[in-house]
């Protein structure tokens, strides 16, 4: 079994949903008392998410890099950054280390088009929503991408930041999430990428009236199998 490496902290709520899955999924695939090798190295949240906000990229890259490079040390046979605003940085991590960087949204696009779906609707931060880092991968992979009004983008963000990240789950949100996707279905969507690791903590498989991709879930279920090759 290979050691997974995992950029955690953004937030810790979502990275012990990652420690949970990974773990399940090594005992569903081996049995007995197997569970997951993990090295987690999880950073202070509320730097990053300043350093988002102010549009420091460049600072964000370079923690997740030293990150990475502690996770090589301590013996990582590949890189998990567990969560998909942060992807906007991935290339930079990746080129920071010797081992693979498993990327979220292309585990995500595998899912998407095993079940054929080409048109789907997103969801995440305003960053990810907005800048095209997420929404350019996914085209380049034959998958066109619809995200909702600005206000609903608005709302979505808020929820994530002050809320989800905070470990608060309120039913008024998830109803709020679930009108947003009842208008993306409208337009056509397919499917939803869950594409912020906190949002499947809100949302579950069945709520309104598309499939959810739960890029956590997703992410989680790809590093298993390749750590078990």
């Amino acid at each position: 079994m290979k050691t997974i490496g995992l950029i955690g902290g953004m937030s810790w709520e979502s990275t012990q949903v990652y420690y949970r899955l990974l773990n399940e999924h090594v005992k569903q695939r081996l049995g007995g008392h197997h569970s997951a090798k993990v090295v987690l190295v999880s950073v202070d949240f509320a730097e990053i998410a300043a350093l988002q906000h102010t549009g420091n990229w460049d600072a964000t890259a370079a923690i997740l890099a030293d990150a990475a490079q502690a996770l090589e040390r301590a013996g990582a046979d590949f890189i998990l950054i567990g969560t998909n605003t942060m992807h906007k940085v991935a290339d930079e991590v990746a080129a920071a280390v010797s081992v693979p960087l498993l990327h979220i949204i292309d585990v995500t696009a595998a899912a998407l088009q095993a079940r054929n779906i080409t048109r789907v609707g997103l969801l995440g931060t305003q960053f990810t929503m907005e800048q095209a880092f997420y929404r350019a991968r996914l085209e380049a992979q034959g998958i066109t991408v619809m995200v909702p009004e600005p206000e609903e983008r608005a709302l979505v963000h808020r929820v994530i930041y002050d809320e989800l990240c905070q470990g608060q789950f309120l039913a008024a949100s998830k109803q709020a999430y679930i009108k947003v996707i009842e208008g993306l279905a409208a337009q056509g969507a397919e499917g939803v990428i869950l594409g912020c690791t906190e949002i499947g903590m809100l949302l579950q498989h069945g709520d309104g009236p598309l499939p959810l991709f739960d890029t956590a879930e997703l992410h989680a279920e790809a590093a298993v199998s390749m750590a078990l090759g």
